[in-house]
């Protein structure tokens, strides 16, 4: 009698990935590939630095908060070869309606308090600090969900030059540009 000997084929399971910045990888976990603030950022890496660089003076954004509690209040703080920096602040219960940013990039950090993305993969708490990084099309509603203010920075690249709004319903698929 000859017994043959089964090998059996792998198993592979669906890979989940968990990371919300997958265009660029999850650069923000890697504190050492972060750029300083560069005169002429070129790189998602150097419009992080940019962002951070500009949290952290206070000075430079600080007095120019107002809080609107009829609609959401904006300042463009800077702009530069290929970008534009804005200034938002956010009164309890604000929010952005559901958009994307057209053909822009972008950075958004939040400088002061607290504020909720409802994105694709359901809504994430962002304190102060937190930054997300996203590409162009992908659609998602901030909103500041607690009773205190809060002030966010954005980095767009190229400038916006457009926020198409979206259906909040579900059904919808996401809006995605390749």
């Amino acid at each position: 009698m000859n017994s043959t000997t089964a090998t059996a084929a792998p198993v592979t399971a669906p890979v989940t990935v968990e990371s919300d910045l997958q265009i660029a990888g999850d650069i923000l976990s890697v504190q050492h590939l972060l750029q300083p603030a560069s005169e002429h950022p070129a790189t998602v890496a150097e419009f992080v630095g940019l962002a951070r660089s500009i949290a952290a003076n206070r000075a430079e954004w600080e007095h120019l908060v107002e809080y609107d509690a009829t609609t959401r209040w904006y300042h463009r703080l800077r702009t530069g070869p290929g970008y534009e920096v804005w200034l938002l602040s956010w009164v309890p219960g604000q929010g952005s309606g559901r958009h994307d940013h057209g053909a822009s990039s972008g950075v958004l950090t939040v400088l002061d308090g607290e504020l909720t993305e409802h994105g694709p993969r359901g809504p994430l708490t962002l304190g102060a600090g937190a930054q997300r990084v996203f590409a162009p099309g992908y659609a998602h509603e901030v909103v500041n969900d607690t009773l205190e203010g809060a002030v966010s920075l954005h980095v767009y690249f190229p400038g916006l030059t457009e926020m198409p709004m979206h259906s909040c319903s579900p059904a919808l698929p996401e809006a995605v540009s390749a």
